[in-house]
């Protein structure tokens, strides 16, 4: 005989409409002895959705747009269930499911039997539908010693140390002193990983590119897609932005795609506080287009950051550049250094290998252009705001790829985007 979980799937999943979501929640409402067995039907759908390349974060995230807070609290309960079995996680997985989702998960079945289970029903019905994504590492149960080789010794207390000035930068309110806390923590992420670069030479490291998600939300989602592209590509690494799903993927060797995640968090909060500012100078003054002001403000400040995170890429490339070379000349350099003949060579291999990767999971492309600014003064506090934001010490890389949609800032005049999809 069907069990009352099966029937009020069939009812509710494979329909549209809430009469289907009724039918199935009076069912399981009138069956209390059925709750764990549902709750054990959920954990199976999100199990489906790591075995189609999703993570926790994507999960809760798109639950979020696609229906709301309360659903997206659901999810992340099922989500911490399911990822209980596992002996062990990968590294991003684990930092994600310690991140709190927002509000204490909501007790089972309330407000009332019938509200809970439409609301699981419904969150059944989006995780069923989940597309299939480009996997970015290893699912859940993967042997300990497959999940990624062990973090250099001083990464830790060296990304302790960016975050602690980043995080003075978003909260000091000078703007000057901002910007020598966010130039400080960009010459620590550069020299970071340049001298990761070189050992990895030294060492003949086997280990190549990987990939994570970072969350591209609304409003705005295009701005902030061309700011994350721009840090991407001045720190080595290619981001594809997928706008449908609300997230871009980051492909970049792993010191690479921690300084962005970092960098890309800290610019954004920062942008945001400076638009805030503007903002209310400009209401203060009888402006009523806030929409226009804030996107057009937004624009220009991810591509004016672009245009500068290139320049100072070169400079920063150059100057590690020109040290390398002196090391080897006069004999500093280790023995070891004898295999790579400079610094280019080296960040030219790992391009490559970044490029290769990218190509490999977004083969194909194509470039629109976003919609652009329209303001005027919003487009000229913004670039304001990024000239106070300046970025030292970056390093440049390679033009990114998209297989939904990728950004792009830094190289067009005021008004124009380029997105590529």
């Amino acid at each position: 005989m069907e069990s009352v979980i099966d029937q009020a799937c069939a009812a509710a999943l494979y329909a549209e409409g809430d009469a289907a979501l009724d039918t199935g929640a009076s069912l399981l409402a009138a069956a209390p002895d059925a709750d764990d067995a549902l709750h054990r039907r959920g954990e199976e759908f999100v199990t489906r959705a790591w075995e189609r390349g999703w993570l926790p974060a994507d999960l809760v995230r798109f639950v979020r747009l696609e229906l709301d807070e309360r659903r997206a609290v659901l999810a992340a309960t099922l989500i911490a269930a399911e990822t209980a079995r596992y002996g062990e996680l990968p590294p991003r997985w684990r930092a994600q499911l310690d991140e709190p989702p927002g509000r204490p998960p909501a007790p089972r079945n309330k407000p009332d039997r019938f509200s809970y289970a439409s609301d699981l029903l419904e969150l059944f019905r989006l995780l069923l539908r989940l597309p299939a994504i480009e996997p970015v590492g290893p699912a859940p149960g993967t042997a300990a010693d497959h999940l990624r080789r062990p973090p250099a010794a001083d990464e830790p207390r060296m990304l302790t140390r960016i975050r602690a000035l980043l995080a003075k930068a978003e909260a000091t309110g000078f703007p000057e002193e901002a910007e020598a806390l966010t130039a400080k923590a960009q010459e620590l992420m550069a020299r970071h990983s340049i001298d990761e670069a070189l050992l990895a030479a030294r060492s003949h490291s086997t280990d190549g590119p990987g990939a994570c998600r970072i969350g591209v939300e609304p409003p705005y989602e295009s701005a902030k897609a061309i700011l994350l592209d721009a840090v991407a590509s001045a720190n080595r690494c290619q981001a594809v932005w997928n706008g449908d799903l609300g997230f871009s993927t980051v492909v970049g060797f792993e010191p690479d795609l921690e300084v962005v995640e970092l960098l890309f968090t800290s610019l954004l909060v920062q942008g945001t506080a400076a638009m805030t500012r503007a903002e209310a100078g400009q209401r203060a003054s009888g402006r009523k287009r806030t929409k226009t002001f804030r996107q057009s403000f937004l624009m220009a400040y991810a591509q004016r950051l672009g245009s500068r995170l290139a320049d100072s890429a070169e400079r920063a490339t150059a100057e590690a550049d020109a040290d390398t070379a002196t090391a080897t000349a006069t004999g500093a350099a280790p023995e070891s250094a004898a295999a790579p003949t400079g610094l280019l060579p080296v960040l030219a291999a790992r391009d490559v290998a970044v490029t290769e990767a990218t190509e490999r999971m977004f083969p194909r492309t194509t470039t629109t252009r976003v919609r652009g600014a329209t303001d005027l003064d919003g487009w000229n506090h913004g670039t304001e705001a990024a000239d106070r934001a300046r970025m030292g010490g970056s390093r440049k890389g390679p033009r990114g790829r998209g297989s939904g949609q990728h950004g792009r800032g830094g190289e067009h005049g005021r008004g124009s985007g380029e997105i590529m999809a």
